[in-house]
């Protein structure tokens, strides 16, 4: 029998097929997006919509840049450019290059967590420093051009341990980096230290011992969990230090400390927390939820504003979008910094001086449409791999995408051949058109609805029982269920066909068209299909969802693995 497989497995993977899509298009449409604002005096939170977690922020001059989390995917580390911290351009990636991010069999949610951008003034030089959780662990890589798109390979920090590091730059040139770890004794569940090192930016290492800045939990519930995502700011002479707290969900906050010296010690802000949504009713409309990981800057006018993420879920904690990134302003109390006094929700719109509507990327925020035409010399900013790709398996040219259906499951710790970009809308609608001809049921290619390698939906053309069909599997927690065949008629079988996922909320409907019969109508796969599957409240971990192209020659079952929440 082993041997039968083998052979079988063999003739699969020697008769490689191709799928080829002629264009992907993106349409969101949610209700929080239609409310009225003058975009010359106004902004919308989300400043940054769908799967894009962990912000930070850091300024030179006039330019302000942004990065965050991007864990299993590739390439690492989205970054952007702004002039008036609202309207974003994309850089690229900071993590570019397979030499800089290698995620070769990390579990989805692991990779890079919690980057962290900053200008050093005293030697003109941007660091970017992040955690590969199961990788090389914390590392740092350095630009003087973030617009060139070329970082340094990373430089490996040893003695930095567990996550979330970011940097302090003082006024007298030396640098820091703090972070979170274990201490060496719990006192409670997920106790947790904030420690600082000095860091030599002549040498590229830590010199020095730990110091640690924060023994306790801040935290006001009764059983504190998490202190993690600190920041470091001189201001006005006194140091500020903040920090996430209460974990990732619902229970989310932020809290600050000061000092005279950088060493400490921190003194609690009688506030605290300064930013959460915890104290919220239940009901309550464009609700906000989970807010924290807080990053502050100052603009040129003087003024502090800080970015965080938060989630927006369309029912109790489900929400298939992932963390956010959102804007406000921060006010300063006694000498204290405060972003939303207690039981105020995150508004939608905000007021701000200053702005520059139609200079960023219109697909950041908002409601809009967004197609590619694979006419372009190089794949789009948005498409993103599973881990780090091995070979070229894609070929986009003459306004097609290519893609080799391999012998590679998405459904395992592998490179598939996916090519997904984020959903950032509750409400969307992802359209596609596909030329495949399967010669049996291993092989498929269609489209995937993707949150993790255990949670997701495939939707694609194959053989099923000797006929090509059109077939709809949901994966949930490792386990596949083909909830849909729809035959098509030998005269369909190779012909282009288009494919349609249109999702509202936790509802999905999935349907087809072969354009060149039948006038091209919808045909109905199948509809009012449960999503929460989806959602990150469902499958754990720390993305989003993402949407796109998938081809495979391998029938592999899905990886049963235990949810990491």
């Amino acid at each position: 029998m082993v041997a039968s497989l083998v052979t079988a497995a063999t003739a699969v993977s020697a008769a490689p097929n191709r799928a080829v899509f002629d264009h992907f298009e993106y349409t969101g449409n949610d209700a929080r997006f239609t409310v009225a604002f003058d975009p010359a005096k106004q902004y919308l939170n989300p400043i940054v919509a769908g799967f894009w977690p962990d912000p930070s922020i850091c300024r030179k001059g006039d330019d302000f840049y942004l990065v965050n989390s991007s864990f299993g995917y590739f390439p690492g580390v989205p970054i952007f450019h702004s002039r008036d911290l609202v309207n974003w351009t994309p850089l690229g990636h900071v993590l570019n290059r397979p030499s800089q991010l290698d995620l070769t069999g990390l579990r989805h949610s692991r990779g890079i967590y919690a980057p962290a951008i900053e200008y050093n003034p005293h030697n003109d030089t941007f660091y970017m420093i992040t955690t590969s959780t199961d990788g090389v662990w914390n590392f740092l890589v350095k630009t003087k051009d973030p617009h060139s798109g070329v970082w340094s390979d990373p430089i490996l920090l040893p003695e930095v341990f567990d996550i979330d590091p970011s940097m302090f730059f003082d006024d007298d040139g030396r640098a820091w980096i703090v972070h979170r770890t274990d201490p060496p004794l719990l006192r409670f569940p997920n106790h947790k230290q904030i420690v600082l090192r000095e860091y030599d930016t002549e040498r590229d290492c830590t010199i020095g011992p730990q110091i640690v800045l924060v023994e306790e939990s801040l935290s006001w519930l009764p059983r504190p969990q998490y202190i993690e995502g600190p920041h470091i700011y001189k201001i006005n002479g006194r140091y500020h230090l903040i920090a996430a707290e209460g974990g990732t969900w619902e229970q989310h906050a932020e809290v600050a400390l000061t000092a005279d010296n950088v060493r400490g010690p921190y003194k609690s802000n009688p506030v605290n927390p300064i930013l959460t949504q915890r104290d919220l009713p239940e009901a309550r409309p464009d609700k906000v939820t989970t807010t924290g990981h807080l990053d502050f800057i100052q603009d040129a006018r003087g003024e502090w504003w800080g970015v965080f993420l938060a989630c927006r879920p369309y029912e109790g904690d489900f929400y298939n979008t992932g963390r956010e990134t959102f804007l406000l302003p921060v006010e300063w109390k006694d000498g204290y910094p405060v972003v939303l006094e207690k039981e105020r929700a995150v508004p939608t719109v905000v007021n701000k001086n200053e702005l520059y509507p139609g200079t960023g990327y219109p697909y950041l925020t908002g409601n809009f449409t967004w197609r590619d035409e694979f006419d372009a010399p190089r794949l789009d900013y948005e498409w993103m791999f599973i881990r780090t790709p091995r070979g070229e398996w894609w070929r986009q040219s003459g306004g097609k995408m290519t893609i080799d259906a391999l012998p590679r499951s998405i459904y395992t710790l592998d490179n598939p051949a996916y090519l997904g970009r984020r959903q950032q809308h509750q409400v969307f609608e992802a359209t596609t058109s596909l030329e495949f001809s399967p010669a049996n049921s291993a092989q498929l290619a269609g489209m995937a609805y993707f949150q993790n390698e255990r949670f997701c939906f495939v939707f694609g053309k194959t053989v099923v029982d000797g006929k090509v069909s059109v077939v709809l599997d949901r994966t949930e927690n490792g386990v596949t269920k083909r909830i849909a065949v729809v035959p098509l008629p030998e005269r369909e079988a190779d012909v282009p066909l288009r494919m349609r996922i249109s999702v509202d909320k936790g509802t999905g409907s999935f349907s087809f068209a072969c354009p060149h019969h039948a006038g091209g109508t919808w045909h109905t796969v199948a509809e009012g299909v449960d999503v929460k599957n989806l959602s990150t409240h469902t499958a754990g971990g720390f993305v989003g969802a993402t949407v796109g192209m998938y081809a495979t020659c391998t029938s592999i079952p899905p990886l049963p693995e235990i949810v990491e929440r």
